[in-house]
Parts: structure tokens; C-alpha cells; sequence
């Protein structure tokens, strides 16, 4: 049972790391291509817009069809496409293998999370086995960045081998050590199906949405294109909703949304990425293309925030079941409001001793304290059939949140001066952090 832990935390590790290693090597990618802030965006945006678009289908397909058979074969999908980031000739292809690996993780990502769910019972020990799945996924997003900027210093093309091997060993490990989907008996009846309408209207209205928000600072706002995908975008959302509650068997049961703890989960969890992602791109750009930095010096930078990381995180499930998870999860939402106030005091020169490495403890407290604790609230009190689902929604979150903090913050920044690129872009991810605390405390006063 915990050799199979150890194989759904690589799985999420591997997820966070192919989202954070591409972060410290988008100046060296943007230089080779020519690419500018916009444009070097979708690096990373075509692997969150994919990842969040496919979740919930990947969730589905995980509870229909045996959350064993979609990991194996979504592993198998995520390394074969990294082959083609290796050789990418040109942006147009890179940015394709990206959207490719993200479509993949949406797979393998809730299909990992709810064999852990149905494998744990809820409690203590379902929250230990959490506690140690959350520190790889905030270790891999942390360590990613670290990894990162050493391979890039190298060459950048190093960044999308290193998941190819990692992938399969993954893979291997889950044919040998994972138990088989257990056969669907003649007593439970004939097997769900799918709702392919529900899943098409869903993913289509996803996918435009987040491709606006994202291509929204480089065409206008207040376009014609932006407006006309939002509108787009909302109807095929509300289409949806329509398809949910008349087909006999849904992709999402809108019932679900009725758990409060779920709900707040996902909007603090979209809220939590967007800051989070936005404040990585941030340092990126500033340290790398403004102040000069090479790669491995922004990663020595964002150390202590991966060391917190592995500190904390197997301490999780501990102060979880001795503390609950509301608190737990307001002291880790709490950490980030520090962390980018201190960036504000960032003049034109950067202070390591004074912003960037205090920033970085505590960036590394508040994500490995508060994801682990979304998590276990937004899969607490949710049925084994539908933990699939639970899981595809805050992954979902993550995603989508991430994809819309950085086109917000792309947005924001304006190019030239360190400064008038700083602190607009802090202003941005203060205001997603304090957006988060806002959205729990009125959770604990509903």
C-alpha cells in the first residue's frame, strides 16, 4: 500500500516539476526563439491550459474505467510527447509538446489522487498518506525551479528529457506495484457511460475561457476577439449546466457542489496558483532578464522555499489530525501575504539577505501547509465513486487559476525598468494572496 503511495507521489511530482522547470529557462528559450513576455507565457500557460481543460474528463474517465488503466496509459502519452519538446525547432512546436503534456497530466494527476483516496480511509491515515503525496507535489513544484536552473545553465533542452525517464520508471513501477482495476460484476449492472456531451461542452467552454484570459493583455481587454470568447466561453459553461441536469448520467453530479468544504477548497486552491505561478514567472523576468541573473542563480535563490518543503511536508498529516485543517490551512494562506509584501521593498538592485531569501522561507511555508491541507478539505466527505471527480476539481482549480495569474500579472508589468516591472507585478499576486484569506474566512463565518 505504501510502495503504491510512493508511485502516486511520483506521478504528482512529476506534474510539478514539468510545471516549474520551464519557469527559469523561459530567457534562455526566449532568446533562441526570439520570443517576447507574451508570447513565452504560453511555456507555461499550454501546459496549465491543457492540464486544467482535461481534468475533469481525466477524473471521469479514472472513476468509469479503472484509475489503474488511465494512470498507465497517461504515463505512457506524457513521455512519448516530451520526446517531441527535445527536438522542438521552433516556439509554434515547443509550445504544441507543451499543451500535449499538460493534456496528458490531466489524466495521470486525479487519476493518481482518488487511488489514493480509495485506498486510504478517511482520517488519520488517509491525512499521513496525504501529508507525504502533498510534499512531493509542492517539493516537485519548488525543486522544479532548482532543478531547472541547474539543467539550463547546461542547455534548456535538458529540462524536457528529464522527464522522459522519470515518466516510465513511473510507468513500470505502476504495472508491477498498483493492483489491477478490480472486473465490474454482472450485480452492480451495466457500466456508466460516459457523458461525451457534457464532457465536449465542458471542455470546450474551459479551454476558451483560459485561452482568453491568457491571450487578453497581448490582443486587448476590451476586444472584440476577448469579449466575444468570454461570451463564447459563458454560454458554453451555461450549456453545460443545462446538459448536467437533464442527462441521466453526468460527468460532474452538480450535487457535489453542495459540500461547502469542497467549494471553498476550489476557489482558495485557484486563488493560491494564481499568485503563485504569477510570483514565479515574476522572478524569472526580473532576476533573469532585468537584473542579469543566470539560472542557477535564481534556483540557489528559491532553495529554502524546496527545503521548507521537505521540512514540513511530512509533518502534514500530524498537525492536521491534531489541529484540523482550517487552521492549518489559514496559517499556510497566511505566509504568502508576508512573502510578497517583503518584495515591495525591493529597490532597483536586488537584496538577497533581506527580501529574496526570507520571501522564500516563506513561500515555502504557505505552499506546503496549504495545499496539503485543499487537499484533504476538498476530498473530505465525498463518496469513493465520485473522488475522481473531487480530485479533477482541484486540480482543475489549480490550473485554471494559474493560467489566469499569469495572464493577469502579464498584463500588469510593463516592460523597461526593473521597477516599473516589480511592483505592478507584486500588486498582482499580493492581491491573489489576500483574495485567498478573504475567500476561507468567509467560508468560517457562512
Amino acid at each position: 500500500m505504501w510502495m503504491a503511495l510512493l508511485i502516486f507521489s511520483g506521478v504528482i511530482l512529476l506534474d510539478g516539476l514539468d510545471i516549474s522547470m520551464i519557469v527559469v529557462a523561459i530567457p534562455q528559450i526566449q532568446q533562441e526563439f526570439g520570443m517576447g513576455a507574451a508570447a513565452a507565457q504560453w511555456l507555461v500557460s499550454a501546459y496549465i491550459l491543457a492540464f486544467g481543460g482535461f481534468l475533469l474528463l481525466g477524473g471521469r474517465c479514472a472513476d468509469l474505467f479503472g484509475r489503474r488503466r488511465v494512470l498507465v496509459v497517461g504515463l505512457a502519452v506524457f513521455a512519448l510527447v516530451s520526446v517531441g519538446g527535445v527536438f522542438a525547432s521552433d516556439a509554434v512546436l515547443l509550445i504544441a509538446s507543451r499543451f500535449a503534456k499538460g493534456m496528458a497530466a490531466g489524466f495521470t494527476g486525479p487519476a493518481a489522487m482518488s487511488l489514493l483516496t480509495t485506498t486510504f480511509a478517511e482520517g488519520p491515515a488517509r491525512n499521513k498518506a496525504f501529508g507525504i503525496f502533498n510534499l512531493f507535489e509542492a517539493s516537485g513544484y519548488s525543486s522544479g525551479l532548482l532543478i531547472g536552473g541547474l539543467l539550463a545553465a547546461l542547455n534548456w533542452r535538458y529540462i524536457f528529457v528529464l522527464p522522459i525517464p522519470v515518466a516510465v520508471l513511473l510507468l513500470l513501477a505502476a504495472l508491477r506495484y498498483v493492483p489491477a482495476d478490480a472486473p465490474r460484476h454482472a450485480s452492480q449492472g451495466p457500466r456508466p457511460r460516459l457523458d461525451v456531451g457534457g464532457a465536449l461542452t465542458l471542455l470546450a467552454g474551459m479551454l476558451l475561457l483560459v485561452f482568453t484570459v491568457v491571450s487578453a493583455p497581448e490582443v486587448g481587454w476590451v476586444s472584440w476577439r476577448t469579449l466575444g470568447g468570454f461570451g463564447v466561453a459563458v454560454a458554453l459553461l451555461a450549456l453545460f449546466v443545462v446538459i448536467e441536469r437533464t442527462v441521466k448520467e453526468p460527468l460532474v453530479r452538480l450535487g457535489i457542489f453542495r459540500n461547502r468544504g469542497l467549494v471553498a477548497a476550489n476557489i482558495s486552491a485557484a486563488l493560491l496558483y494564481g499568485g503563485a505561478a504569477g510570483f514565479q514567472f515574476l522572478m524569472a523576468l526580473y532576476l533573469q532578464n532585468i537584473q542579469g541573473w543566470k539560472p542557477w542563480q535564481m534556483a540557489l535563490v528559491l532553495l529554502p522555499a524546496g527545503l521548507m518543503v521537505v521540512v514540513v511536508g511530512p509533518k502534514i498529516g500530524a498537525l492536521i489530525s491534531r489541529f484540523g485543517v482550517t487552521r492549518v490551512l489559514m496559517v499556510g494562506l497566511s505566509a504568502f501575504v508576508p512573502c510578497y509584501l517583503l518584495m515591495l521593498r525591493m529597490g532597483p538592485e536586488p537584496d538577497l539577505w533581506g527580501v529574496l531569501l526570507p520571501a522564500s522561507l516563506l513561500w515555502g511555508v504557505g505552499f506546503a501547509l496549504s495545499i496539503s491541507a485543499l487537499m484533504v478539505a476538498g476530498t473530505t466527505g465525498v463518496a469513493d465513486d465520485e473522488q475522481g471527480l473531487a480530485a479533477g476539481l482541484l486540480n482543475s482549480s489549480l490550473q485554471v487559476g494559474g493560467a489566469c495569474g499569469l495572464a493577469v500579472l502579464t498584463a500588469a508589468i510593463a516592460p523597461g525598468t526593473a521597477l516599473a516591472m516589480l511592483y505592478p507585478g507584486v500588486g498582482v499576486i499580493l492581491g491573489f494572496a489576500v483574495l485567498t484569506l478573504l475567500a476561507q474566512v468567509i467560508r468560517g463565518k457562512g
